[in-house]
């Protein structure tokens, strides 16, 4: 976990908070499931009552496009805290921070490219897998009717490529029996208007890792198991789990266990390998075996102080919120050498 004796901030800093807020766009007319992925109005005042509790000074600055006004107009800050989520395309996560490198504005957390590796699930397996890192067998199904050449061994596990927050992943995701396959498909093709990721389905424990730091400085800050213990879905994440957690999850951490210390090596491997920077959060499902197996990692993981993973983890540790808030901002300020 976080360790109690690191340093405070050596200069205060003056940052803006890039963030796409649900409310904003409801409003323009999105759909609650196109906004699931997008922070409320509590994230982002927590997030600055933290950083403003640091002793830095902050300014709300809001989507992209915004950002992209202002720079352009010559405004510039120490730092951006870049939570902003992106409106569509499978790069979205990487419009902040192409927008930010092109202007020239230090910023938290990854960089464009690793942004738009990240969200694209397949990719990502790819280099993960290519390390040697344990994953799961997948293929990429385009059109509904590649569903039928899929050569893997049911039980299968179908959602799109490129979504967070589980978006497209419900009950029906666990595919039993391969004339389901092909309708599942055609389902979330037609859903989410792009591919899906098919993977053989992983039956064992949910687990995930957050992390702090660059380069060799990366450390974990807590392993914390995920069970479902009430409602209809109670084997993996659904969107509705994770809408309903207070009721149908529980979490625990799991720093004492052996497969704690396996999920650790794994998670940071996949950080290093991934480019991520700063902070981030690694899924990982469990084989028949026990063996941990990556499904994805969030470089740009949920800040909500008491519903997202990262947060949870570290108050279970007894770490604060305000305590991790600042974790995050040390990392990215002795990055772009804005401290010693």
């Amino acid at each position: 976990m976080i360790s109690e004796s690191s340093p405070g901030p050596p200069r205060s800093l003056r940052i803006a908070l890039a963030y796409d807020l649900k409310t904003d766009y409801l409003a323009a007319g999105f759909s609650p499931e196109a906004v699931m992925e997008f922070d409320d109005e509590a994230t982002v005042a927590a997030l600055a009552g933290a950083l403003t509790a640091l002793g830095h000074g902050v300014e709300r600055v809001g989507r992209g496009v915004e950002l992209a006004r202002r720079l352009a107009a010559g405004e510039r800050w120490d730092l951006v805290f870049n939570f902003a989520e992106g409106v569509s395309g499978r790069s979205r996560e990487a419009q902040v921070p192409a927008l930010c490198e092109l202007f020239e504005q230090p910023y938290t957390f990854s960089d464009p490219l690793t942004a738009a590796l990240t969200l694209d699930k397949p990719l990502a397996k790819r280099v993960v897998r290519d390390l040697g890192l344990p994953t799961a067998p997948f293929v990429v199904v385009s059109r509904c009717e590649e569903a039928d050449a899929v050569d893997l061994p049911l039980p299968l596990f179908v959602k799109p490529i490129a979504e967070g927050s589980s978006k497209g992943v419900s009950q029906s995701s666990k595919v039993t029996r391969r004339e389901e396959l092909r309708p599942r498909c055609a389902e979330l093709i037609a859903a989410f208007d792009q591919p899906v990721l098919v993977e053989t389905y992983l039956p064992g424990r949910e687990i995930t890792v957050g992390i702090v730091g660059n380069d060799g400085t990366a450390r974990t800050l807590g392993t914390m198991e995920v069970t479902f213990v009430h409602g209809s879905d109670r084997e993996f994440y659904t969107a509705l789990n994770k809408g309903e957690f207070e009721d149908r999850v529980d979490y625990a951490l799991l720093d004492g266990e052996p497969v704690a210390a396996r999920a650790r090596e794994i998670a940071l491997a996949a950080y290093a390998a991934l480019g991520c920077r700063d902070a981030g959060r690694v899924d990982l499902r469990c084989s028949e075996d026990g063996e941990p197996c990556f499904l994805e990692i969030n470089p740009l993981p949920g800040l909500h102080p008491t519903r997202s993973d990262l947060p949870i983890m570290c108050a279970l540790g007894g770490v604060e919120y305000q305590r991790l808030v600042g974790e995050i901002v040390e990392a990215a300020a002795r990055r772009w050498g804005l401290w010693s």
